[in-house]
């Protein structure tokens, strides 16, 4: 069954879909690929207590980690990739290319890791926003440049490097 819920966040209002009591998909409002009404199910606050748990957990700097059930739905790639991105580690970036180094494709696999990265259904939980352009520059997020810079900017705070954001623009802080 489907389901979705709705949670308020630093970074504006967080839909979680629920597949069988998986997270399927983490929507953000205005975010590039919105869903379409069909896709969410029925509004139920109550499901998904543990992903709205960890996420306000998250939020408030006290957890690093997301340990959830989650349903991809995607290519084989798409799910390489997402389940790639869960093992960037927490406060740091890495580049599409060195990601794609790390999956044993070419660097001309850049592309195709950032075109996966922007359909990852189930954002900040699978951390797409760790991902930067290969100078550093905080390029493409589904929810917006100024949400993965929060995001970011959060992170290596929340991890001890309280000097990350202070730069001019930000664009090559990462």
């Amino acid at each position: 069954m489907r389901a979705h819920a709705v949670m308020d966040s630093p970074v504006g209002p967080l839909v979680l879909v629920a597949q069988d009591d998986q997270l399927t998909a983490l929507h953000l409002d205005q975010q590039r690929y919105p869903p379409s009404p069909e896709s969410l199910g029925g509004r139920d606050d109550s499901v998904l207590p543990a992903a709205r748990e960890q996420l306000a957990e998250y939020f408030a700097g006290d957890r690093t980690r997301f340990d959830l059930g989650l349903h991809f739905e995607g290519t084989p790639f798409q799910r390489l990739v997402w389940t790639a991105l869960q093992e960037i580690p927490f406060g740091t970036t890495t580049t599409y290319g060195e990601l794609a180094a790390e999956l044993g494709r070419t660097p001309a696999a850049a592309r195709a890791v950032g075109l996966a990265n922007g359909r990852n259904p189930v954002s900040i939980v699978v951390p797409c926003h760790r991902l930067v352009g290969s100078t550093g520059a905080l390029t493409g997020y589904g929810g917006g440049l100024e949400r993965k810079r929060w995001l970011l900017a959060h992170e290596r705070r929340v991890a001890g490097d309280p000097g990350f954001g202070d730069t001019a623009g930000g664009e090559g802080s990462a």
